[in-house]
């Protein structure tokens, strides 16, 4: 049992160095997401209502024949996706819409996982300059073609929620989030407050702040799907061994969970 758990917190240690070696030594391509052109233009829409983070049952009259709900997963996957294997020509002409949908999801069917593609293998959208501009002009075209949402409340990763919410299974998420962006992935996180359901969310975190203004904190843009407008802040406490998420009209702010997912398989 000692030797077990020697070998986990070594393992723990030296990625956490390799993590902090790494992101000094590494312009991250992370920084190469730009917010304004690699994230999709319109917004998931909460299923309930919020006033200063607290939910309630939206009235009748609040509720928009085209909402466009429980997709925060789905858009998170598709933002890496078309960051890993498309690539846009502005100055060709549009496709049919037969075509353009069977690109979309030959995008989104690749395991969002997987190595990006070099440039010219990637997956070709002719008549727009990036996928802000694309999701923008075909809203409904895109939310018709990137998948539907309630797959991700039946993922099996999500049990970790229930199992895995020690302090140091989040410093172990946190050595692998600083990892991630020092190789130049990105990091899709569930987020959550479980056993309270103040939060329950996806977000893609794309780059870590270079300037922290509090010692023990780390800073990072996020983007989050029910705010397409701009990006968000997740912080790391070397102190207080947690997360933290910012306040919006959707969340009270504050401590949050995050567990990583579609890392790899079954995640």
């Amino acid at each position: 049992m000692m030797l077990g758990n020697f070998c986990s917190s070594a393992g723990f240690c030296w990625l956490g160095a390799f993590a902090t070696v790494t992101l000094a030594c590494t312009n991250a391509a992370g920084a190469e997401f730009r917010f304004d052109r690699d994230t999709i233009a319109f917004a998931n829409q909460t299923v309930f209502e919020y006033h200063e983070g607290h939910p309630s049952l939206r009235k009748g009259s609040a509720t928009r024949l085209d909402a466009y709900k429980r997709h925060c997963f789905v858009l998170c996957r598709t933002a890496m996706q078309f960051k890993k294997f498309a690539r846009f020509e502005p100055r060709s002409a549009p496709l049919d819409d037969t075509s353009l949908a069977a690109r979309i999801r030959a995008v989104t069917h690749r395991a969002p996982w997987a190595e990006p593609l070099p440039e010219d293998q990637r997956i070709v959208f002719p008549g727009y300059k990036d996928l802000r501009e694309m999701s923008k002009a075909r809203r409904e075209f895109l939310q018709e073609n990137i998948g539907h949402g309630w797959p991700s409340y039946f993922r099996i990763s999500n049990a970790r929620m229930i199992f895995q919410q020690s302090a140091g299974y989040q410093e172990e998420t946190h050595a692998r989030l600083n990892a991630a962006l020092a190789r130049g992935q990105f990091f899709v996180g569930f987020l959550t407050t479980y056993p309270r359901l103040s939060i329950n969310h996806s977000v893609l975190v794309y780059q870590r702040k270079s300037v922290s203004p509090n010692p023990g904190v780390e800073r990072y843009f996020v983007y989050d799907p029910n705010h397409p407008e701009s990006p968000r802040e997740l912080t790391w406490s070397a102190r207080t061994r947690a997360f933290s998420y910012q306040k919006d009209w959707d969340f009270i702010g504050g401590f949050v969970r995050i567990y990583q997912v579609y890392g790899k398989w079954l995640q």
